[in-house]
């Protein structure tokens, strides 16, 4: 019996999740998919390579498919890049690892349908590192080139038919990637026109109070674009991943990007406030699914859940000794920027995806908490004692796993007084005020979550509460 495997987030089937790769949704509302491409290690040995899952109409029914892109040759590590429209398939974009250095790599899928023609869910003895044939490799997208070297980590997203009124839609291709030696990471920019041919436009540079320290820590870029709900402006919204002190940690900043320059006009921020959430990756869609009226109003975001950094031990967690398998991929999110602060919710469907399944919990509420009272949420494991704390005091989020380092996340005056908890194996996330705070941690519950137990103190009241997947109620 699994305990700890999550049954709505990505983890790996078997061996090591090393983070997202790309995703990728296409459909209408009512048939939509959903393609996860991750970055594992069949076992801890083995190099690294890509995965698949795929999850039709919502975002939390994962399949396993077979895997998309593995080492050949002289490749050491094959490692996580994007994904992105290409005619009626999709194009690959991929970090291709040998002895000389890191060059950045595409395969093409012609027609999507085939990444999961040869699935299998039903065949209990099916080999998991099967390779799929839907995906051919079409040759290098960026060497070293001007005394840059070792192309890796790449974000593609189209780029601008022009950039000086962004409502007349896109021409080209845009890509964020990391150049230089992995102790002195350089993120750049490059443009194509056709996805296949990239200028490099220069150094990603920064104009504006940045909020953080730029040293060399700065990788894994990525980029996404929403209209702002309060001025309604199309902005930019970059996302980096820190890498200091043995911790991943990932920011972001509003602003406009212009060539290679970076205006900023929100400081880079925390994305994720828990102990566990680092390398975010951005999901592309087909741009003919949308309006454009609609296209920016909201982006889907995920995460990789560990607690260190590309140098830690992942067969240390629980579940690696006692179910062959380590680390996870948070929920999908759908973002929304209000007034240059990016808000974060789950993506929809989570309610009735957490009542059809055997283990997960969810608790929601509305909540009102006045100054000097707060509301307690209490994680039980399988003896009914708590695992993890969640505090709401109306000016801090406290989640507290009970190991003497607690994560804390400010929380504003005109924020909403509303929490909602997901525990689903080892992972839990919670989000406060609207979506303006979101905390992700792993958690080992003994025996599991046996459920969620609420509480309201001093005069703060809890007017209302939703659960989903409870055996009984606390």
């Amino acid at each position: 019996m699994t305990v700890y495997r999550p049954e709505l987030h990505v983890t790996a089937e078997r061996g090591i999740l090393e983070g997202p790769a790309g995703v990728f949704r296409i459909g209408s509302r009512e048939n939509r998919l959903w393609h996860m491409f991750y970055q594992y290690r069949p076992t801890p040995d083995a190099p690294s390579r890509w995965g698949h899952e795929v999850s039709e109409d919502d975002a939390f029914n994962w399949l396993d498919c077979n895997d998309v892109i593995v080492p050949t040759g002289d490749e050491t590590n094959i490692r996580a890049g994007s994904v992105t429209s290409a005619g009626d398939g999709v194009n690959l974009y991929f970090s291709s690892e040998t002895p000389a250095g890191n060059t950045i790599q595409i395969a093409h899928v012609a027609h999507v349908d085939r990444l999961y023609d040869d699935l299998d869910a039903d065949d209990a003895d099916a080999d998991d590192t099967d390779v799929s044939d839907a995906a051919e490799r079409t040759g290098t997208a960026v060497d070293d080139t001007a005394g840059d070297t070792n192309f890796r980590s790449p974000c593609v997203v189209p780029a601008w038919d022009t950039e000086a009124d962004r409502d007349q839609g896109h021409d080209g291709w845009l890509m964020l990637a990391v150049t230089g030696p992995v102790t002195d990471p350089k993120p750049v920019v490059l443009t194509s026109p056709d996805g296949r041919d990239w200028e490099l436009q220069g150094p990603l540079e920064f104009n504006g109070e940045t909020g953080i320290t730029l040293d060399a820590s700065l990788v894994a870029p990525r980029i996404v674009r929403l209209r702002d709900e309060v001025d309604g402006e199309i902005r930019d919204v970059l996302f980096i991943t820190l890498e200091r002190d043995g911790k991943d940690t990932a920011v972001y900043a509003v602003g406009r990007l212009r060539g290679n320059v970076f205006d900023i006009t929100t400081p880079f921020t925390l994305l994720d406030y828990g102990h566990d959430f680092t390398r975010p990756r951005n999901t592309n869609y087909p741009l003919d699914e949308t309006t454009a009226e609609n296209r920016y109003e909201r982006a889907y975001l995920l995460g990789f859940m560990t607690n260190t950094d590309r140098a830690g031990d992942p067969t240390l967690e629980p579940n690696w000794a006692t179910e062959g398998w380590a680390n996870a991929l948070t929920l999908p999110r759908r973002a929304t920027l209000q007034g240059g602060r990016l808000f974060q919710v789950p993506a929809p469907g989570l309610p009735d995806a957490v009542s059809a399944t055997d283990r997960a919990r969810m608790w929601a509420g509305l909540c009102e908490i006045p100054a000097g009272s707060q509301v307690t949420l209490e994680v039980l494991d399988g003896n009914n004692e708590p695992a993890a704390v969640i505090t709401h005091n109306g000016e801090q989020l406290t989640l507290d796993r009970r190991d003497g380092s607690p994560a804390t996340a400010p929380l504003h005056d005109d924020d909403e007084d509303n929490v909602t908890v997901i525990v689903d194996g080892c992972t839990l996330e919670v989000y406060a005020g609207g979506g303006s705070v979101v905390m992700s941690s792993r958690i080992w519950p003994e025996g599991g979550c046996n459920g969620i137990r609420s509480r309201a103190t001093g005069e703060a009241s809890i007017s209302g509460e939703w659960r989903r997947g409870y055996p009984a109620r606390f």
